[in-house]
């Protein structure tokens, strides 16, 4: 299998996501590599469906870079908030927020929520495409609550303010095996594993002598 054949690009810029997926990962005879190692990749505008999201992005990465590529979109659905942000969670509050920026307005808008209004869910698809426009897609969800204010140092995003059922503190304080586990990330990328390990097998060059 060529160098080229042994790398799959994943759809993504955040160093966080990038290292969360590589460590899922982990266990394939793969060298995962952001957009970063890619030029000239025009990623498709996002919109209100993860599946088309994560689809579109996987699908134009691959046909830029010529091989593999895995693209995710996630979000975080707030009961309070009718199920917002959803799918437009990385936009939230407005343009120019970082992702601390991002947790307060979040908070803010939920500054006279409890109860179950507080109640909310993480939610991922996660998206396999082949250079020829091929795609495969996963799902993966986890259910928890929202805290009053950020708490621990770990994670990204709104990591920091939610807290998975069965748990007692936030993303952001978990161990990074445990929150593996528990994720929504976690959930959909390992699902996409067998996936991955069929379009890994079908570009070997044993492979290509069968066909």
């Amino acid at each position: 299998m060529s160098a080229a054949a042994r790398e799959i690009i994943v759809a993504t810029s955040n160093p966080g996501k990038l290292s969360e997926i590589r460590a899922l990962l982990a266990d394939l005879p793969i060298r995962v590599c952001g957009l970063a190692s890619v030029s000239g990749v025009a990623l498709p505008e996002e919109g209100d469906d993860y599946a088309a999201n994560a689809a579109g992005k996987a699908r134009a990465v691959a046909r830029a870079a010529g091989r593999l590529a895995l693209a995710d979109d996630s979000g975080l659905e707030v009961a309070g908030l009718g199920g917002a942000p959803g799918p437009r969670s990385a936009r939230f509050g407005g343009p120019g927020l970082d992702d601390a920026g991002r947790v307060r307005a979040l908070l803010a808008a939920l500054a006279h929520a409890r109860g179950a209004a507080r109640s909310a869910r993480f939610v991922c698809v996660a998206a396999l495409a082949t250079p020829r426009g091929e795609v495969v897609t996963t799902r993966g969800e986890c259910r928890g609550r929202l805290l009053d204010a950020p708490c621990g140092s770990g994670g990204f995003g709104y990591d920091p303010i939610f807290v998975a059922e069965g748990t007692q503190v936030s993303f952001a304080q978990l161990p990074e095996l445990e929150k593996s586990r528990l994720s929504h990330r976690g959930i959909a990328i390992r699902a996409l594993v067998p996936q991955l390990r069929s379009a890994l097998a079908a570009q070997s060059p044993n492979a290509a002598m069968r066909s």
